[in-house]
């Protein structure tokens, strides 16, 4: 594997414009291309597409186009998720979904995280922190999920929420930042 890889795989700061990063971003966009433009296609060539997209996905997992990843082999899916319209994905680290997990419209996964010293920032540095979201999640539509964040299993996450925090299981939380207002039965 080429440096710049090495170091994505490994969690450490590296330059994302890198030949065989690029190589893998070409190979996602025209699998992502291939499933947005198959969306009336059977299940069995969409779930063929995501298979190959994608690092793992489980069992009757369903995905409405358009979707939209960094790489896909990073993102791993359990059995009977559902992913809504515009979903995002960055999974520069790896991407962990938990079975029955429902995911809105327009909810970003973003694990890459930018430096905040401005040369290194304008040099192009990045680094990414995985996420993991438990089973039985409901992230509402438009919900952002920030590098590093896992959210507990059979938790919800309301609406616009912006998640910037690990989250525990059995919660509802809501808003910008994401903060738990109840447990949930």
């Amino acid at each position: 594997m080429g440096e710049q890889k090495d170091r994505m795989l490994a969690g450490e700061w590296y330059i994302p414009d890198d030949p065989e990063l690029e190589a893998d971003t070409l190979r996602r966009f025209a699998l992502c291309a291939a499933y947005n433009a198959n969306g009336g296609a059977p299940a069995e060539k969409r779930a063929e597409i995501l298979g190959e997209l994608l690092g793992a996905v489980g069992d009757g997992v369903r995905i409405r186009p358009p979707f939209q990843c960094d790489y896909g082999t990073r993102i791993s899916i359990g059995d009977r998720v559902f992913v809504n319209f515009n979903a995002v994905f960055l999974d520069a680290a790896p991407i962990t979904i938990g079975p029955d997990a429902q995911i809105g419209p327009n909810v970003q996964l973003l694990t890459p995280t930018h430096e905040l010293d401005a040369d290194r920032r304008r040099a192009g540095w990045e680094k990414a922190e995985p996420i993991t979201i438990g089973g039985n999640v409901w992230l509402g539509g438009g919900v952002i999920v920030c590098p590093g964040v896992t959210i507990g299993e059979n938790t919800v996450v309301g609406a616009g929420s912006v998640v910037t925090k690990d989250l525990p299981a059995g919660v509802l939380a809501v808003g910008n930042p994401a903060r738990v207002i109840r447990e949930l039965g």
